[in-house]
């Protein structure tokens, strides 16, 4: 087993915090300066080669009781990038080796200290950018952990009553005891369609929606694009034409994340490059969650919107009309008429869009794909009428179950999930 470290801090800031995690930990921190007390934090010299390193923090952490599970000391160092790399230099040299990406949560998940779906829900905490996908990250993760285990008891409950029924084939077993059974398993069966179905907006969560807007030269999607971004993102011109390609920008509705972008001009053009733009804007108008579909005052003209997306429909330069007409959002971005509303409205529809109507959620494909398994594994249960093989589907939704959490794994599997943690987690 190897001894390996990586910063878990971010790096640029006054301290970085370096773990060492493995066999050889408290023997290296040894060979540097006098280990303390078990998880008390001690001031020390740290010493290789007779030069001193650094002035840290160092706090040992014994096996079982660490992040990995494993002997794991913490080094507090000062935040250079010198002092990092020298300290680095000598940990290698005395056997450890810089960490993979998500090897620190591997290694937890290899020794009990977080299955599949905690591992998971720390990478997703990292990378949440707003408050909702904070809260997915960490209640979200929590309730579907605790739903799983109750799918799993209760699966466990049903398998056993169904190898009572194949044991004791001869016994006067009343019929409601077979009634019962698949009275279980059907409810089950709802249970996780439930689950599946709240699926896409967990997803949307986690990944971010996208909203594109689209309209004809000139209708001031540029304008409206840097007015919700709040800075100069996209290029304002008289010229048509002069967005020739998607501009896009993250922005935080009401703790959703989401990509806005602004496209090319909707027209008949002979132009080939802007002719190109035009078809990228539909396309990516096409595959939105939204379409702000644009139109600017005095004389408003919409342009054809790719069909079956969700649309929008606001006027924009509204400091041009006299009377708004009525049943469109009409909005200024140069005096700020309406663009409160419009913010209100684009901030309601993120929410609705991901709404996962409770806590427990499936936010990864992965999970996704495990729970829709499991489903499958009990509609088969229950269009058998012989018990042996419906015993047989029962295992295999367990086994789908337990891909979900870990306890039943599959190399590459857990390569994929891991493979997409940073360094030092």
């Amino acid at each position: 087993m190897s001894t390996i470290f990586a910063p878990i801090t971010g790096r640029g800031g006054a301290v970085t915090v370096l773990r060492l995690s493995g066999p050889l930990s408290v023997d290296i921190l040894a060979q540097l300066t006098k280990p303390p007390p078990p998880r008390r934090a001690a001031l020390r010299d740290l010493v290789f080669c007779s030069r001193v390193l650094d002035h840290a923090l160092v706090t040992v952490f014994p096996a079982p009781n660490s992040f990995t599970g494993d002997d794991c000391v913490e080094l507090s160092l000062h935040g250079g990038r010198a002092v990092f790399a020298a300290v680095s230099d000598a940990l290698v040299a005395l056997g450890a080796r810089p960490a993979e990406p998500g090897e620190f949560s591997r290694t937890a998940f290899a020794n009990g200290r977080l299955d599949l779906l905690q591992a998971e829900a720390v990478a997703d905490l990292i990378a949440a950018e707003t408050e909702a996908q904070r809260r997915l990250a960490v209640e979200g993760a929590d309730a579907l952990r605790d739903a799983c285990a109750d799918w799993r008891e209760t699966l466990r409950q049903i398998i056993a009553q169904q190898e009572a029924l194949i044991d004791f084939p001869d016994e006067d077993l009343p019929p409601e005891v077979e009634a019962r059974l698949v009275a279980g398993i059907a409810a089950l069966h709802n249970r996780l369609l439930v689950m599946l179905r709240n699926a896409p907006a967990a997803s949307r969560l986690r990944e971010g929606l996208d909203f594109v807007i689209l309209g004809p030269p000139n209708a001031g999607k540029s304008t409206l694009l840097n007015a919700l971004a709040g800075e100069d993102v996209a290029i304002v011109s008289a010229t048509p034409g002069t967005t020739r390609d998607t501009v896009g920008v993250r922005i935080d509705l009401a703790g959703v994340p989401v990509h806005l972008t602004d496209t090319a001009g909707l027209r008949e053009t002979a132009d080939a490059v802007e002719a190109e733009g035009i078809r990228r804007a539909q396309a990516r108008g096409a595959s939105a969650d939204l379409v702000i579909a644009v139109a600017a005052a005095p004389n408003p003209v919409f342009a054809a919107t790719p069909p079956g997306v969700e649309l929008l429909h606001v006027i924009t330069k509204a400091d041009l009309l006299e009377t708004p007409p009525l049943g469109f959002l009409t909005v200024s971005a140069q005096t700020g008429t309406g663009m409160d509303k419009l913010r209100g409205v684009l901030s309601r529809t993120a929410a609705r869009l991901t709404d996962t109507a409770g806590a427990a959620a499936l936010s990864r494909p992965r999970q996704t794909a495990c729970v829709r398994e499991t489903a499958e594994a009990l509609a088969r249960a229950l269009a058998q009428h012989e018990p042996e093989l419906r015993g047989e589907d029962l295992r295999a939704a367990a086994h789908a179950l337990g891909r979900l959490t870990g306890a039943i794994g599959v190399e590459e599997v857990l390569d994929a999930v891991f493979g997409g943690f940073c360094i030092g987690k």
